[in-house]
């Protein structure tokens, strides 16, 4: 399956909301919520606004371990972590992000994920967190792994989930290929109607976000709450970059993991070893890369498959 065909997909499909994509030569950045999620919040948090990040701060006194700040995707709203949180707040401090645009939240004038950036940076200094786990969803993964190139002696590690340093099947295109192409893709997605996005969130989510299709369509209906121009903006932020020559400067352990989902393979002949070697020969340079796998999911293994994921996770943090 060529580039062309993939962005041709992204877009019928909308990667608006995630940073669109399929799973290996298809792969998105978004981000959803669990269907525990959609009916109550998890516990009640102390919530500020810190940049263009809205943060729901988890506080705990007898924490044993380090903290964790948990970053969703694109087109998504802190929400997507309420399972998680219930995994993770016995034993940690938590930071659940919501950036600016999505989930309803006011957008803000200019370079989006620039901000995003700086917006962690003051987050870990103003409230002196001592060297956090950075947990990225899909456009959340590509903010760590940047984050982590230039301050990872501020954090312990990061863990992404289905997110690179550049955008797949992207990485062999030049400078202005990328920035042509990144114009591209904000001025079709920007243009749509709040009732087109929306829809197009629920088919995304239907075809290569979750298994489950009621689900997807909670999901769908949620992720349709946020800014499309604003989520537009922050695409075409995220398709400019390529984070790849400085993998080798981040000193911290980092896992990446590669969700695969069978079905949805078949067709292209991919089998789970090529798509999981293909993720990887992305972040070559990584010092202390770990590739985590999980199998019977889509873009969105924290809920395809939620025990496997919080096993994961869980396991990674008390590695480090």
């Amino acid at each position: 399956m060529n580039f062309t065909k993939v962005i041709q997909l992204s877009f019928s499909t909308i990667v608006f909301f995630a940073c669109a994509t399929v799973t290996t030569y298809q792969m998105a950045f978004a981000a959803p919520v669990t269907s525990a999620a959609t009916n109550a919040a998890v516990a009640k948090a102390e919530q500020f606004q810190v940049g263009s990040m809205h943060v729901e701060k988890y506080a705990n006194a007898t924490a044993k371990g380090a903290p964790v700040i948990l970053i969703p995707g694109l087109s998504s709203g802190g929400y997507v972590w309420d399972d998680t949180v219930k995994h993770l707040q016995k034993n940690h401090e938590l930071y659940v992000i919501t950036l600016a645009g999505f989930n309803g939240k006011p957008a803000i004038a200019g370079p989006k994920l620039a901000k995003a950036k700086d917006s962690l940076l003051e987050l870990i200094q103003t409230q002196k967190i001592h060297k956090p786990v950075l947990v990225g969803h899909s456009m959340g993964s590509a903010l760590s792994i940047w984050f982590a190139q230039t301050h990872s002696n501020l954090i312990s590690g990061v863990f992404g989930v289905d997110g690179l340093p550049v955008f797949p099947r992207s990485e062999n295109m030049s400078l202005e290929q990328r920035s042509t192409m990144a114009s591209n893709l904000q001025a079709q997605m920007g243009s749509a109607d709040q009732k087109s996005y929306a829809a197009q969130q629920v088919q995304y989510m239907r075809t290569m976000g979750v298994v489950d299709l009621q689900l997807a369509d909670k999901i769908g209906a949620l992720s349709a709450q946020s800014d499309p121009v604003a989520t537009a903006e922050y695409m075409a932020d995220l398709f400019r970059l390529d984070l790849r020559k400085d993998l080798p400067a981040i000193s911290v352990p980092l896992a990446l993991v590669s969700p695969y989902y069978a079905p949805d393979f078949v067709a292209m002949n991919i089998s789970a070893e090529a798509k999981h070697a293909y993720y990887e020969s992305l972040m070559k340079g990584t010092p202390k890369l770990r590739m985590v796998p999980i199998a019977g999911a889509r873009h969105f293994p924290m809920y395809d498959q939620p025990q496997m994921f919080q096993e994961k996770l869980a396991e990674f943090i008390n590695s480090l």
